[in-house]
């Protein structure tokens, strides 16, 4: 089996409820098992910063799928889910990227991991030492604990856990 690690965002409709399905619709994956996955953190926008903020999580899997199967995966699962290129950086349902497999380094045309924007993204970052602080980040040497330390102040304040309204904010009313 081999060991990865996916981060989970949205930021259109019910942000929440998107996450789980995507986490749901990974576990039906054939030769995946979600081991555990990071709570939820609501997360300024980063690119495109005149947008809703997210959601972002990061779940830790075992898999026998390849690293190009589990991307064909991901993809599979944000289509399912509505996912819509329209803008890089932009609005979106659901968004799943690999950030690791195992402790290799691949630089495909399609695919590199690590991701190869996570050391400058704290809410990646943060989400991630939630579920691993001591693994070492292949090529870069250090751990997640350090990677988290290196951030600015800046964008670990962007970076917020998240309480969930059971779907207030995203309907736009308050239970009594």
């Amino acid at each position: 089996m081999n060991e990865a690690y996916i981060s989970l965002g949205s930021n259109m409709g019910n942000r929440e409820q998107y996450l789980f399905e995507a986490v749901h619709l990974l576990q039906q994956v054939p030769g995946v098992i979600v081991e555990e996955s990071s709570s939820l953190y609501e997360t300024e926008p980063v690119g495109v910063t005149d947008q809703k903020s997210f959601l972002n999580m990061v779940t830790k899997i075992q898999t026998e799928l390849s690293p190009v199967e589990l991307l064909e995966a991901t993809q599979e699962i944000e289509n399912k889910l509505q996912r819509v290129r329209v803008v890089r950086w932009g609005p979106r349902t659901i968004d799943l990227d690999i950030l690791l497999y195992n402790k290799e380094n691949i630089e495909m045309s399609h695919l590199n991991i690590p991701h190869p924007r996570m050391m400058e993204r704290a809410f990646v970052l943060i989400p991630l030492q939630e579920l691993a602080p001591h693994l070492i980040l292949p090529g870069f040497h250090i751990t997640i604990d350090k990677a988290v330390d290196q951030l600015s102040d800046k964008d670990k304040e962007g970076v917020s856990a998240w309480k969930s309204n059971i779907g207030q904010e995203e309907f736009g009313h308050t239970e009594n």
